[in-house]
């Protein structure tokens, strides 16, 4: 047996070499996701109802995207490419829903998932974007250096190539989203199963006006699809407690005169 190291490294030239082979591998990137009415080439596909608040229509591809919030949009993203028939990665996250991405519509034959990168997840996520359109990487709570951020970046734009990271802090990503769920419907008091969830996306870019949506998840023929939320339709996430009426809140309310209590008795 070989040091910790030396079997580190086999296991990336293992990865290597399974990247080599995946189809379409050295053609010509930008055509390697063939995208029906993306507006444009350079762009990965995301759900529709995301592609008004982004630049590009999609996910520049060469690009790095920072990503807060909840971890369904994620499944949508990558649900979007590989349903598209381009390749994707989720890497080192161990709590991806991967029945939610494949009622998204992913082909999971086209999703790699290295739930435990081991000690360095960049250099795992390093070597993915050499074969894959798209490689998502959770930080684990990690602020990267910009050193590496800055050479993981270029790696990412050479081989056209996008990378969203989360769960972490990226110095000078290309662009910022940011999610946080708003609302839902399905579940009553105690039971049910919840059928939609209603996300705020924030997005910013370097020479982008910020841009705010509010998407939502429905179930529709056997699917999950992102649309635009009818905000009227969808419960608080946190509703506020019930404030009390008639003869309770009478109960409740102070007498105006602190001697009025007294008189009363």
């Amino acid at each position: 047996m070989g040091s910790a190291g030396q079997v580190r490294g086999q296991q990336l030239e293992q990865l290597r070499r399974r990247m080599a082979a995946i189809p379409a591998r050295g053609a010509d990137p930008a055509g390697r996701v063939p995208v029906s009415g993306a507006p444009r080439r350079e762009a990965l596909p995301v759900p529709p109802a995301l592609a008004g608040l982004l630049p590009e229509g999609g996910l520049a591809k060469g690009s790095v995207v920072a990503y807060t919030g909840a971890s369904s949009l994620l499944s949508g993203l990558l649900a979007a490419v590989t349903g598209a028939g381009g390749h994707a990665a989720a890497v080192g996250l161990p709590r991806l829903g991967l029945l939610a991405a494949a009622e998204m519509g992913a082909q999971l034959g086209r999703l790699a998932v290295v739930a435990d990168p081991g000690p360095d997840r960049l250099e795992v996520a390093s070597v993915l974007l050499d074969g894959l359109d798209l490689v998502v990487l959770g930080l684990d709570g990690a602020s990267v250096p910009p050193s590496r951020a800055r050479v993981l970046s270029a790696r990412a734009r050479s081989r056209s190539s996008t990378l969203v990271v989360t769960g972490g802090s990226w110095s000078g990503p290309s662009l910022r989203i940011d999610t946080k769920v708003t609302g839902y419907d399905g579940l009553g008091r105690g039971c049910g199963r919840l059928r939609t969830v209603r996300l705020d996306v924030a997005v910013r870019g370097r020479s982008l006006p910020p841009r705010h949506g509010s998407l939502a998840t429905f179930p529709r023929n056997g699917r999950v699809e992102w649309e635009h939320a009818p905000v009227e339709t969808l419960r608080p996430a946190h509703p506020e407690p019930a404030r009390p009426t008639g003869t309770a809140a009478e109960s409740l309310r102070a007498p105006a005169d602190p001697t009025a209590r007294h008189a009363a008795s």
